[in-house]
């Protein structure tokens, strides 16, 4: 074996036992992923630009942003808001990333390959900068200072950071942790959860006045095509198809 040769043969062990875990599946299940990917990444790129036309066009996404806003400014409570003030925190762009590395620190190094937690990594990486990007780009005026009940914020307001963060890391975590296990019904019950926690961070920031609602839900549909690009990446790398 030439000198070229082995060093390639050492770089390919190297990426299969420290990288990749490769997974032999029936051609249906990976034909299947591939479905899901596209769907995902469909939905949420469809719903995303057709926020981002209605927003850029009109203002405002006139059937949700102020009927929702109004109400729930209506269901104000001194509890209420304080429960959602330390959501708003636990969310926020202080302590989720530091959540965040820290799971995708202690992933790597307790895991016997370490692609997943680097695929994590890149995942909330990609949507943090898409969202620093879209917003910028957008520039869209929160709602008023004085309906703002955890002090006043002057950045750009769509698409929002708190909860495309928050759904990026629930539904990667959900995909990346129970895609390895043969159990559908606790991957059901991890996205379901998932759902929820994406849900409550949402409505704390449309609550606290920081968000219109459209914000919350195109930084969803983003996050749903962040998830549909690792789940076809992931597929790619790491499946094969079974011999018949």
């Amino acid at each position: 074996m030439t000198e070229v040769s082995s060093r390639r043969a050492r770089m390919r062990a190297f990426n299969e036992k420290f990288i990749v875990e490769v997974r032999q599946v029936p051609a249906s299940t990976k034909r299947a992923l591939y479905i899901w990917a596209a769907g995902l990444a469909g939905v949420g790129l469809a719903g995303f630009v057709t926020l981002l036309v209605i927003v850029v066009r009109d203002g405002e996404v006139a059937s949700i942003d102020r009927p929702f806003s109004e109400w729930l400014a209506g269901s104000h409570s001194d509890a209420l808001t304080s429960v959602m003030i330390w959501l708003a925190i636990l969310f926020g762009p202080v302590v989720l990333p530091i959540v965040a590395l820290v799971v995708v620190v202690a992933w790597s190094y307790f895991s016997k390959h370490i692609w997943r937690p680097l695929l994590l990594a890149m995942g909330l990486l990609a949507g943090l900068l898409v969202v620093q990007v879209v917003t910028r780009l957008v520039g869209r005026d929160r709602p008023p200072p004085d309906q703002m009940l955890f002090g006043v914020d002057t950045t750009a307001s769509f698409p929002s950071g708190h909860v495309a963060g928050a759904a990026d890391l629930m539904l990667l975590v959900a995909y990346l942790v129970f895609s390895r296990r043969e159990e559908p019904r606790r991957a059901a019950l991890s996205f379901a959860v998932a759902g929820v926690l994406i849900v409550v961070s949402a409505v704390s920031r449309i609550y606290l006045g920081y968000h219109w609602p459209s914000d919350a839900l195109a930084s969803g549909f983003l996050s749903l095509a962040v998830l549909g690009g690792v789940i076809a990446l992931d597929t790619h790398r790491t499946m094969r198809v079974k011999d018949d």
